[in-house]
């Protein structure tokens, strides 16, 4: 071979493998396109746990795709306050957003299930019930008449009961009390007499302050001692029966939804589920010391009356009995909860509970002398 007909040859394969190069290049970015969301919050800035998981999963969605498919987060009331987050999203004016869905029970009770029932699973038990239950698949059935996908992406826990400005000594002393409380734990109490109050997490503080209100349940030590609500309204009730644990939804249009690449879709479901764990985690670690210090600042722990525990509990069975009875996406629901709820409860008497029982009862003995 010359070295003129080496060179032409060479120079054939280096073309060759130009063109190949920038063919590949538009077929890699047609596969990691540019997307940028924005993220309503229903949460304040100041409650940085339930706000932080929007800039928690929008930095590791960041990260997970290499900076190609970004969201931006806002807090409540930057783009539309913390209670029409949902409506948002069904309607397009965002992408997702942070947000309970039982903030949306008087549209259908049903939005219930995927933020927890009253006297109903702990948080343990919630997750499984919505990943290995059906929970999820049943959620997200639903959600398509609203337009939304939804992805577990948070949760506080059980929750404490709520600040008070006056003792409740018996279920006679809630007749008429005006308590800010969303989801299906205020159509419970107004059954009780409670006149129940939705209100943004921002506008709690004031409402008890001029008496608007009379109480006002939020969640639980660390977020509660934010609000200042101590100063307020000074007896701190526990347990918050109407949220043994609280599932904070992740709703996206379902539009935006199907439109995202799948690998996309997998960064939003790792980052969620990283949110998810950390928020929990965060709170175990943060409601303890918090709870110490609103003692310290005077708040006066109370436990509910049993009286006050056994009527709710009554009345929350004789209310899900009466939707299951006339609402069929309701019952749907109901049908698949209760029989998994009984299964956990029968493993929880067995195990968890005996174990936390004792343990809890002598963590006090073994604290070492000071």
């Amino acid at each position: 071979m010359d070295r003129r007909s080496f060179f032409r040859k060479a120079g054939s394969a280096g073309a060759a493998a130009a063109t190949a190069s920038v063919l590949a290049a538009p077929a890699i970015a047609q596969s990691m396109p540019k997307v940028s969301w924005r993220l309503t919050s229903a949460y304040p800035k100041s409650l940085d746990t339930l706000y932080g998981i929007s800039t928690d999963v929008s930095k590791r969605v960041s990260e997970l795709t290499e900076g190609n498919f970004t969201i931006q987060p806002f807090a409540a009331g930057e783009i539309v306050p913390a209670l029409q987050a949902t409506d948002a999203v069904t309607a397009g004016t965002v992408e997702c957003a942070h947000t309970l869905s039982s903030f949306s029970i008087g549209k259908d009770p049903t939005f219930a299930f995927d933020t927890s029932l009253p006297f109903g699973l702990n948080t343990r038990q919630h997750i499984s019930w919505l990943y290995y239950g059906g929970g999820r698949e049943l959620v997200n059935e639903f959600m398509k008449d609203y337009n939304i996908h939804a992805i577990p992406s948070g949760n506080t826990g059980a929750q404490m009961g709520g600040w008070y400005r006056k003792e409740i000594k018996s279920l006679e002393d809630l007749k008429g009390l005006k308590m800010r409380i969303a989801g299906l734990g205020g159509t419970i109490l107004s059954r009780l007499g409670v006149v129940p109050q939705v209100i943004g997490g921002g506008d709690i503080y004031p409402s008890l302050e001029r008496g608007t209100i009379d109480a006002a349940e939020f969640s639980g030590p660390y977020d509660d001692e934010k609000l200042g609500l101590q100063k307020v309204a000074p007896f701190y009730y526990y347990p918050g029966w109407w949220e043994g644990t609280a599932n904070v939804m992740l709703a996206i249009n379902l539009d935006k939804w199907n439109e995202l690449p799948k690998p996309y879709q997998a960064a939003l479901e790792a980052a969620a589920s990283e949110a998810m764990s950390h928020c929990l985690a965060k709170y175990d670690a943060n409601n303890p010391d918090a709870l110490y210090r609103l003692v310290g600042a005077g708040a006066q722990l109370r436990p509910f009356p049993q009286d006050v525990l056994k009527a709710a509990l009554e009345e929350s069975r004789k209310l899900y009995t009466e939707y299951a009875a006339s609402n069929p996406k309701f019952k749907k629901f109901y049908d698949n909860w209760l029989p998994y709820s009984q299964k956990q409860g029968v493993w929880a008497r067995v195990a968890e509970i005996p174990f936390d029982t004792f343990a809890s009862s002598q963590a006090q003995a073994q604290q070492p002398a000071k």
